[in-house]
């Protein structure tokens, strides 16, 4: 079962949000200025047709209705025109809130340790990144301007409303038993069943990603029945995440809606009570009604966009979660003495209580070229991953020049170790593009050079736009062996002094492997080099091969030192020789 990363809490939410709100403080407060000028233009009818309703009563002339009419149209332009810009101006702040949102998204998911990622899986990431940015984008676009003027225009409005006479102030507590009721009831169920939902559809996301890619293998062991039962598990699980907010939506609205007429009811009833006794005017009666009345569209926009908010809420603590995943680098700022890669006693588990390698220990030597060697599954590529500071160990110490991989920050890390393994990514752009990812800025001359270490120069030179040609999605699509010979260009082109090569030519012929192999060798001689393979070359031109069994190295040594001995590593040679 995949570990899901973290969500940020309610606290951490409401950090972030003031934290934003601090970074445009003159566009926040010219905009809500304007929506508070809106508001009050749209607050002048009630009062104009109040007055007209009096003069009506007590006798009017045509001319003064014609001049409320006027005053009315003119209010009703200028409360137009306000909330034109009004909206103009939070939905410019929302966008470039957003932007920085996703930059702060994205800078969080590349800092992410790759062990968390893989232990995650591929789908709460995917899922945050596409389905959580989207749901935020629409709350900030959307719901939080339209959320701000319903607030403003409620908050204005209940003021008019009671500037009329303290009486309105009555009939509209009848309204705050069922809002109060109703909103507790629902925000405490919102926020953690919108999050249920969220958490569904990554892992639905993540069973397609892997069945997906694990197209051959399921079809090869006749999984499809699995895989099918799991996908409908996962949806079985999303229904009733959906079923359930659904529910509270279909219980929280309706009573919502009472909870508006009853004010409404109320002032007409007490005001015309009032009106009778001789202590209001038909004019304050009529006045107060409209503005509880208009107290219905604001309010009812609050408790609405409210639904959205939540769900934006919900978005935005599962981006933030990603910030909260523990780094597991503690940088301390030590140099390297030299380029010697030790590790000492080390242990690591993927899971608590089962370790897969049990207290290894090696010795490379500078410029030293090790094949480590052995049956699949016995932790060679485990132990790869943490020579090259991917993994930090759970017990012991990985060093390069008496100094722990992961007291290193990343950059410098890669100076020293890098890793290249047989899965490799070809991204959207150019091939040099693609190359000078390992080095940014780097030259024609060089990325040519590079592709010529790799053998990869010859079929790139053909292509009809060369170096320019597009590749990855939509475009010129390269095959695995290509796409191999792209990474280690890279990795000529990032030029460390520790090389750990995980089957890194595996989708290569072995003839063009070796050939690619030897080519690779005069690049980086010099360099310390720890090649894992299947194929035997590699150690039998190694200086040194590490047989590495059950999560140990049983063997270590030259390969006429081993093969001499007769251990594992001796039959292992005889095997794949008389094969050859």
């Amino acid at each position: 079962m995949n570990q899901r990363l973290p969500v940020a809490g309610p606290a951490a939410v409401r950090r972030y949000a003031r934290d934003l709100a601090r970074r445009h403080p003159r566009m926040l407060w010219s905009a809500l200025a304007l929506h508070v000028l809106a508001a009050t233009a749209g607050l002048a009818a009630p009062r104009l047709l109040g007055g007209l309703v009096q003069a009506v009563e007590d006798g009017t002339t045509t001319a003064h209705v014609d001049r409320i009419a006027m005053l009315l149209a003119g209010f009703l332009v200028l409360q137009t025109v306000l909330t034109r810009y009004a909206r103009y101006l939070s939905q410019v702040l929302g966008e470039q809130v957003l932007a920085e949102l996703r930059e702060d998204f994205v800078a969080n998911a590349l800092a992410l340790p790759v062990g968390t990622v893989e232990s995650a899986g591929s789908g709460d990431l995917l899922t945050r990144t596409s389905r959580d940015v989207d749901q935020l984008g629409w709350s900030v676009r959307w719901a939080l301007p339209e959320w701000t003027i319903a607030v403003v225009t409620a908050v204005l409005t209940f003021a008019a409303a009671l500037s009329v006479g303290w009486w309105v102030f009555l009939p509209c507590l009848l309204a705050l038993p069922p809002l109060v009721t109703g909103l507790r009831w629902y925000l405490r169920r919102a926020r953690p069943g919108y999050e249920r939902e969220s958490a569904s559809y990554s892992q639905i996301t993540t069973t397609l990603a892997e069945t997906v890619e694990g197209a051959r293998t399921v079809e090869a062991l006749g999984l499809g029945r699995e895989r099918v039962a799991r996908a409908d598990a996962d949806c079985k699980e999303s229904y009733d995440a959906e079923r359930y907010t659904l529910r509270l939506r279909t219980v929280f609205f309706p009573s919502m809606e009472i909870a508006y007429l009853l004010p409404v009811v109320g002032t007409l009833l007490f005001g015309g009570w009032l009106y009778t006794r001789g202590e209001v005017s038909l004019a304050e009666v009529t006045a107060a009604t409209l503005y509880v009345q208009m107290l219905i569209d604001p309010v009812d926009r609050l408790i609405s966009i409210l639904d959205e908010l939540q769900m934006g809420a919900a978005s935005l603590a599962r981006l933030l979660g990603v910030a909260e995943v523990p780094d597991d680098r503690s940088v301390t700022g030590a140099v390297p003495a030299d380029e010697k890669l030790d590790a000492e006693d080390v242990r690591f588990s993927y899971i608590e209580g089962r370790d897969v390698l049990h207290g290894v220990d090696l010795d490379v030597g500078i410029g030293e070229r090790i094949a480590m060697v052995g049956p699949s599954g016995a932790g060679k590529s485990t132990l790869g991953r943490l020579l090259a500071g991917i993994h930090p160990p759970r017990t012991g110490r990985v060093t390069v020049g008496d100094v722990g991989l992961v007291e290193l920050p990343l950059d410098d890390l890669r100076g020293h170790v890098a890793l290249v393994t047989q899965e490799h990514h070809v991204f959207v752009g150019t091939l040099r593009e693609n190359v000078v990812l390992a080095r940014p800025g780097s030259s024609d001359s060089a990325i040519t050079s590079a592709l010529e270490a790799v053998d990869a120069w010859e079929w790139v030179s053909a292509l009809p736009e060369g170096l320019d040609t597009v590749v990855g999605s939509g475009g010129r699509a390269l095959t695995p062996a290509q796409a191999q010979q792209v990474a280690l260009a890279r990795l000529v082109l990032a030029d460390p002094h520790t090389l750990v090569l995980d089957e890194a030519t595996s989708l290569i012929d072995p003839r063009a492997a070796r050939h690619l192999e030897r080519s690779l060798a005069a690049v980086l001689e010099g360099r310390t080099v720890i090649a894992i393979a299947h194929r035997l070359f590699s150690a039998h031109d190694a200086d040194r091969v590490a047989v590495v069994e059950d999560g140990v190295i049983s063997e270590f040594g030259s390969h006429d030192e081993l093969v001499a001995a007769g251990g594992s590593y001796a039959a292992l040679w005889e095997s794949w020789h008389g094969k050859g």
